[in-house]
């Protein structure tokens, strides 16, 4: 018997290593997106070291169309980033590629960028200064440097022998910035920009009406300061055996092409003494606050509002009602930048992935699907980039009201046909259309500081461009104060800024008012629709033209020298918009304002300990209601 079992595991063991052998030959021949080579006989990504005018190396990828030929000159789309333009693809990645058990990286993490290959774009991925394999520090994000980069790298690009002299620049989120940004630079070569999912204001990225989102960003900037580290086990927040595991995947940013064993790129590194941004933000709480030695506005598109406008760029930008702002920052830069602006507002979540629509079906695919978003935007840069003297880009707003299903084209916001109609606080806790006539009326509130949108609210979607799911608010709702009106007597549509004006005083000098517009079907399920936030010191509002911009609602200029402490027991006026929306309400439905002092899983609350007592007025003198913007005629569909 011992001969046959020898035998036996002679021969498996041979079969093993013949497996393994296999296996390591399908590895070593397996190519990647990008390895494969051109008809002109070169690689099609390559990656190269720009140095700009301080010396400073900016590592940058380029990826030429799979059938790219010598001579041919195509229009360049450039994303910069400081997630990494590219990670290193370790033996274990690689090995379950050849094995087909996982998708290359760029089909999973650049579906833009091989979309716009596959449109016959030249596609460049940046590193930002100070980040990624690129050197240099970073005193902040989106530095004056960092913009000055980047219409560098443009004017580079401009005169390779694959392009044609004209750029694009485009990105989802931080990237979004950096492309709406990189205008500022005036750079004769960039000729259109598409910011996805940005923030147009960077206070906002901080804080949503004064009130502070502290938690989020310092878990983003731990993150990011891996990163620039190049410690991938820090930026996925693993250790032990996940970290061993996502070395083998992922060893770190991927070295451009001359820098075969990583010694460079350890040099460059080490340079990156940058920001920590998860300590500064917690010194910001006004928009005068600074982040180092720079303001909000040295950093925010909308503080470069004359240099982006002289650049006369035509835009394309895309949001989601339901992503943090939402239409906000789209709609305040369609207002006030005079760049040709093409708008699309969907229900989408951050990055465009999930339709959150929330009376879809779940699990619906994402409206327009990711194959019609990148058609559109491939179809924008041909309209810019194709030609010299391209195609005039008008001004349009496209926009999808949620609960109808349907796409509506305008020029102007809100939309033609809107009318504002008022619904009171009133007695028993109802909406009504009947101004108050009682000399004297209020309800308390005692704050409840648990309450909460959950962890896949409009605010956590920003981070990873997850799903928006908010369950039935029912519950919830209980530890709030709640209007409701009565049942719609027909469909209501509600497209533009609802604004809320409140008689309020406090027990407290300070507070946040959490306001959520809901609907309330004829079972009783309380589905989120929208909501406005304010901090209670922030509540002066100003004349909207000492601002850098016109806001969507009442001006509040959130400075420092504005902030006004409550008076305890003493009324106070509160107006604040809530979030630009379009959504339609059905018959027999009904609409419901609650009002919270705090939402434990996203803001800081206000005060930081003990407890708050509201009173909320709703008499002749003090009266307190809703102002919905009311559309009566739809616009053109899509």
């Amino acid at each position: 018997m011992r001969k046959p079992l020898k035998l036996f595991a002679a021969g498996t063991l041979i079969l093993g290593l013949a497996a393994l052998l296999g296996i390591a030959i399908a590895t070593a021949r397996t190519r990647l997106p990008g390895e494969e080579m051109t008809p002109a006989g070169i690689r099609r990504s390559t990656s190269t070291y720009v140095k700009v005018r301080d010396g400073v190396e900016i590592a940058v990828t380029v990826k030429l169309p799979a059938d790219w030929k010598r001579g041919e000159k195509l229009p360049v789309l450039m994303r910069t980033t400081r997630y990494w333009r590219e990670p290193q693809v370790g033996w274990a990645m690689r090995m379950l590629i050849a094995l087909h058990l996982i998708s290359p990286p760029d089909e999973v993490e650049d579906r833009q960028g091989a979309y716009f290959n596959q449109r016959h774009f030249v596609v460049l991925a940046v590193d930002a200064r100070g980040s990624g394999a690129s050197g240099g520090n970073r005193p902040v994000e989106w530095s004056p440097a960092e913009i000055a980069d980047m219409g560098e790298v443009a004017g580079w690009a401009a005169q390779q022998p694959w392009s044609n002299g004209r750029v694009g620049t485009f990105g989802i989120s931080y990237d979004g910035n950096a492309a709406e940004l990189a205008a500022a630079a005036n750079q004769p070569a960039i000729r259109a920009v598409m910011p996805l999912y940005d923030n147009f204001d960077v206070l906002w990225a901080i804080q949503a009406g004064g009130v502070a989102q502290r938690s989020l960003l310092q878990e983003w900037g731990r993150v990011v300061a891996a990163l620039d580290r190049d410690d991938v086990c820090g930026a996925d927040e693993v250790t032990g055996w996940n970290c061993w595991r996502d070395r083998l995947l992922t060893p770190g940013v991927d070295p451009v092409d001359t820098d075969h064993n990583g010694k460079h790129l350890a040099e460059l590194v080490s340079q990156h003494h940058n920001l920590d941004v998860a300590k500064a933000v917690t010194e910001i709480e006004f928009a005068d606050d600074r982040l180092g030695t720079f303001g909000l506005a040295d950093i925010s598109p909308s503080g470069l509002r004359t240099r982006i406008e002289t650049s006369h760029v035509p835009m394309m930008v895309w949001v989601g009602w339901l992503d943090g702002g939402g239409g906000e920052d789209a709609l305040t830069r369609y207002r006030n930048f005079s760049n040709p602006q093409v708008v699309v507002i969907g229900p989408l979540s951050h990055g465009g992935d999930f339709n959150v629509d929330p009376f879809a079906s779940r699990h619906t695919p994402a409206e327009p699907t990711t194959e019609e978003q990148l058609r559109m935007e491939a179809d924008f840069f041909d309209k810019t980039l194709r030609k010299d003297g391209p195609a005039a880009i008008e001004s349009s707003i496209r926009y999808y009201t949620m609960g109808e299903g349907r796409w509506h084209t305008t020029r102007v916001w809100p939309p033609p046909g809107a009318s504002t109609e008022r619904l009171y606080f009133g007695v028993n806790n109802v909406l009504t259309s009947e101004a108050p006539s009682l000399p004297t009326a209020s309800d308390s509130y005692t704050v409840d500081f648990t309450a909460s949108t959950g962890q896949q609210s409009i605010w956590a979607t920003g981070y990873g461009g997850g799903d928006v799911v908010y369950p039935d608010r029912a519950n919830e709702d209980k530890k709030l104060l709640v209007y409701n009106s009565s049942p719609l007597p027909s469909d209501l549509e509600i497209t533009g800024s609802p604004v809320l004006d409140i008689e309020i005083a406090s027990t407290t000098t300070d507070g946040a008012l959490h306001a959520y517009l809901e609907d309330v079907s004829q079972e009783g399920r309380v589905t989120y629709v929208d909501e406005g936030i304010l901090r209670f010191i922030d509540r002066k509002e100003v004349d909207p033209k000492t601002l850098p911009y016109v806001p969507l609602g009442p001006a509040h200029s959130f400075l420092r020298k504005d902030a006004e402490p409550m008076k305890p027991g003493q009324p106070a006026r509160l107006r604040l918009s809530l979030y630009p929306t379009s959504v339609l309400l059905r018959k027999g439905h009904r609409i419901r304002v609650a009002l919270a002092g705090a939402d434990a899983e996203v803001f800081q609350r206000y005060p930081a300990e003990g407890a708050s007592t509201w009173t909320v007025y709703r008499d002749a003198k003090e009266a307190s209601f809703i102002d919905l913007p009311v559309l009566t005629g739809a616009g053109s569909s899509f």
